[in-house]
């Protein structure tokens, strides 16, 4: 499984992605936003940050960056697409994923462990596991709370409790196949127990598989 890892100007998550994927076996490469060939990939992340400072709306610049063209193709290919906390902003602004991302409900910043469960297990970032399975990884997001007007967006994992004011206590969703989905947690943070947890490694250890599973 290699994995293209996009960086866009302000995002500021990537090396951890590529740590995390690498500690789980995988292959990882930065792969800078004005890349169109992303042909040598077997899948794509799309890493937390401030991709071009979040000007206009999170996301909403980023989204034209060449790329998003690649990743479009991927994702239409059926490839694994997993875009985390500024990653699932761009993915719902390029349309790859239904709905959209705003303030949190109480207009704050949080930044802190939160618990997720399992909601659908045949995505991406669920394969492997059990519906009604917890895991607790760092949440730390202004705009991180999901909104869907059209109530299409699959739910993979929702929040236990309700931090930000999420529609559906969405913590993850999914397209129709699986294949892309975005989280607002970051899993790439809890991969080591020296940096306080590992419950992360599931989740990407999920999306790795997704290939063979697919």
């Amino acid at each position: 499984m290699r994995t293209a890892v996009v960086v866009f100007p302000g995002a500021n998550c990537e090396h951890d992605v590529v740590y995390a994927l690498e500690s789980l076996g995988g292959e990882a490469e930065l792969v800078w936003h004005r890349e169109t060939d992303l042909s040598g990939f077997d899948g794509v992340v799309l890493p937390g940050g401030f991709a071009h400072g979040d000007y206009l709306r999170a996301g909403a610049i980023a989204r034209f960056s060449p790329v998003m063209s690649e990743v479009a193709r991927m994702a239409a290919e059926g490839a694994p697409v997993l875009g985390i906390c500024n990653g699932f902003q761009i993915l719902c602004e390029a349309g790859l994923l239904p709905g959209a991302l705003i303030a949190n409900r109480d207009l704050l910043f949080i930044c802190r462990p939160v618990e997720l469960e399992v909601v659908d297990a045949d995505t991406i970032l669920t394969r492997g596991m059990t519906e009604g399975e917890r895991v607790t990884i760092p949440l730390n997001s202004y705009e991180g709370a999901w909104v869907d007007p059209s109530n299409s967006g699959r739910v993979a994992l929702r929040y236990v409790g309700d931090p930000n004011g999420s529609q559906r206590r969405a913590a993850a969703i999914a397209d129709a196949t699986g294949a892309v989905a975005g989280i607002m947690p970051h899993p790439e943070r809890a991969v080591d127990k020296l940096l306080g947890g590992e419950d992360g490694r599931a989740l990407l250890r999920a999306y790795l598989r997704s290939p063979a599973a697919a």
